[in-house]
């Protein structure tokens, strides 16, 4: 076992059962191995869930790339704001949508490891979304920020029964195609 073959078994197991459930413990038996492996292959606990976080974070960027790769790259910040929405809507990227958002309270209640895990798979997405923006964005850096604040905004309201309240927002502010 190493590092790389024992990531997977772990991101599907807090993808289901979420992070409340990243003891050691419930965590080597999902890998097939045990706790003291675990901390063998990662070192500390808290390690071990920032390096699956970056994993997770990795797997969601491949499976939205492969979700907009039969797209044209959008002409505008709307078009690709547009197609993201579309895709954190996909029920196989809900799994996903779930667990950022633990991370996030995690975050803002200090647990040991969210914030630098946050920060860092956020730090990645801001990456991905620079790369995506639309040929001769402007501010490239500043459209990938700007996107991901609307779709974490969106997908907050959403979280806590809004969605239309989104929906409307960014009809309003002309960030969606009437």
């Amino acid at each position: 076992m190493s590092r790389e073959t024992l990531l997977p078994p772990l991101m599907a197991h807090v993808l289901a059962e979420g992070l409340g459930q990243a003891s050691l413990r419930p965590l080597a038996k999902a890998a097939g191995t045990s706790d003291r492996m675990l901390l063998y292959h990662f070192g500390t606990k808290e390690a071990l869930i920032g390096e699956l976080l970056a994993h997770v974070a990795g797997v969601y960027a491949v499976m939205l790339d492969a979700a907009l790769a039969a797209a044209p790259r959008p002409a505008t910040r709307a078009e690709l704001l547009a197609g993201l929405l579309a895709q954190n809507g996909d029920p196989a990227m809900q799994p996903f949508q779930m667990l950022w958002w633990e991370i996030v309270s995690g975050s803002a209640r200090g647990a040991p490891g969210f914030r630098p895990a946050a920060e860092a798979m956020t730090a990645k997405l801001l990456a991905w979304l620079e790369a995506r923006m639309p040929e001769g964005d402007p501010d490239p850096a500043g459209g990938a920020r700007f996107l991901l604040a609307v779709i974490e905004g969106a997908a907050m309201l959403a979280a806590v029964g809004h969605e239309q309240t989104a929906i409307e927002g960014l009809l309003a502010g002309g960030l969606l195609p009437a």
